[in-house]
């Protein structure tokens, strides 16, 4: 167990029982050279709010995985926000160049390989164009989703930008 605040979430057990999903964020995470560990939450982390809470950490510590399409290419966007902020499109748009709006689920998955509610920052299926929001930046770890609306992993700010390959700007609001 891994205490956290008066929270305790469970290391993720061996890989073999671990969720397809979940072993695949994992190999990715190993692939880019990060030792980041998954962990299960005893509660669904669909939302920034519900992994804080399982997770015993305030919301702004939470990155979320936000996916969008330019509005004239189609080509996508990955955008990490803090769980305490929304995504700025005006900011994102002029740091990618063009337009964008938000995917819809199913974009989401065949642009990614993961449901909503567990996209992970890292692992797709193809190369996405990342930023990340600089408030992130302000905390030396974060949590972000594994695979799974129950799996999380916690990553050193700085190390998230480097497995991501995210510019960081003013991407929250």
């Amino acid at each position: 167990m891994i205490a956290r605040r008066g929270h305790a979430v469970e290391q993720a057990p061996h890989a073999s029982s671990l969720p397809p999903s979940v072993e695949s964020v994992e190999r990715a995470l190993r692939a880019l050279g990060s030792e980041a560990t998954v962990v299960m939450l005893p509660a669904t982390g669909r939302t920034a709010q519900e992994a804080a809470d399982a997770i015993g950490c305030e919301p702004a510590r939470i990155a979320k995985s936000l996916i969008f399409v330019g509005a004239q290419s189609g080509r996508p966007v990955l955008a990490l926000i803090s769980g305490s902020r929304r995504a700025s499109l005006d900011e994102l748009a002029g740091a990618f160049g063009e337009k964008l709006r938000q995917a819809n689920a199913g974009e989401v998955r065949a642009i990614t390989g993961y449901a909503i509610g567990g996209v992970p920052p890292v692992g797709y299926p193809q190369d996405v164009e990342s930023f990340i929001d600089e408030s992130l930046l302000e905390f030396e770890t974060v949590w972000a989703a594994a695979g799974h609306p129950h799996a999380v992993f916690e990553i050193e700010s700085r190390e998230l930008v480097r497995v991501t390959g995210a510019m960081p700007g003013p991407y929250g609001a």
